[in-house]
């Protein structure tokens, strides 16, 4: 009899692992239906529902306690919202970039303008001076150059500007002067012939005094900053013509002056932002 008792006891199963499984249970429907509600994009909806379980769960039930949860009160999504706006021409921000981008098309349709009336008025001096062998202008995307070579305005192996010079280093001035918005550079060239005399070891101390002595006479104008004004020594590095020949040495010994654009084109722009 007693075999039986034991038998039917043994038969009887603890089921008190049903508990913390049914808040298990309760937990994972409680978090998907967050989840659920978080994707949605009705706030009020998400807030009411979020507040329903912490208010169901303050209490706190079965092995866990809620009674601490923190009310979500932030709109969900919003950098999400700020980052979807579409690009329209009509909000501030395009509005903006557009003012930028013809603010840069007017200064460069004005600098443009300015470079070739001074180009123009360059040669007409030159022309009516006769000194089309000794003077040119070159526009370029970036600049406006008057080249000098160096008989119309040193003696040879000298860095002393001639008297007869100083007139045309007068007039370029005042044309200068009219352009107060440019920065001008004064570069010297020699060619590859070696020098070395007392006054000067190499050709980039040649060069170097050469710019630097124009320059001088250029700002003996009281109507030019001198803070738009730097000179440069280049020596023989960089030839416009070949040193094999005495025409071509000629035209290498020379002076650059050069009115320098401060706006690119973007061609320009984009070209060097692909240099390595």
């Amino acid at each position: 009899m007693s075999k039986k008792r034991q038998e039917h006891h043994e038969e009887h199963v603890d089921e008190s692992w049903l508990i913390p499984y049914a808040d298990l249970l309760t937990l994972l429907l409680a978090l998907f239906i967050i989840l659920f509600a978080a994707s949605q994009t009705d706030q009020k909806k998400y807030q009411a529902i979020m507040q329903s379980f912490n208010s169901a769960f303050t209490g706190g039930v079965g092995q866990f306690n809620f009674s601490n949860l923190i009310p979500l009160t932030t709109e969900p999504n919003i950098d999400q919202k700020k980052f979807d706006q579409p690009t329209n021409p009509a909000i501030p921000n395009g509005s903006e970039q557009q003012q930028k981008q013809q603010q840069l098309q007017q200064q460069m349709e004005k600098e443009q303008y300015d470079l070739q009336q001074l180009k123009q008025k360059l040669d007409q001096y030159i022309a009516e001076n006769k000194l089309t062998t000794q003077l040119e202008t070159k526009l370029t995307e970036d600049l406006l150059m008057l080249t000098i070579r160096d008989n119309a305005l040193f003696s040879s192996g000298s860095a002393t500007v001639k008297p007869e010079a100083k007139q045309l280093a007068g007039t370029i001035s005042e044309m200068l002067a009219q352009y107060p918005d440019y920065r001008i550079e004064v570069a010297g060239h020699t060619d590859n012939v070696p020098i070395r005399t007392a006054a000067f070891e190499t050709n980039w101390d040649l060069s170097a005094k050469r710019a630097l002595n124009f320059m001088k006479i250029l700002l003996e104008n009281d109507n030019i900053g001198p803070e738009r004004f730097r000179s440069i020594g280049y020596g023989e590095y960089h030839p416009i013509d070949t040193n094999d020949t005495e025409a071509g040495r000629a035209k290498n010994r020379r002076v650059e002056v050069s009115i320098l654009r401060s706006v690119k084109p973007p061609q320009m722009i984009d070209a060097a932002a692909k240099q390595p």
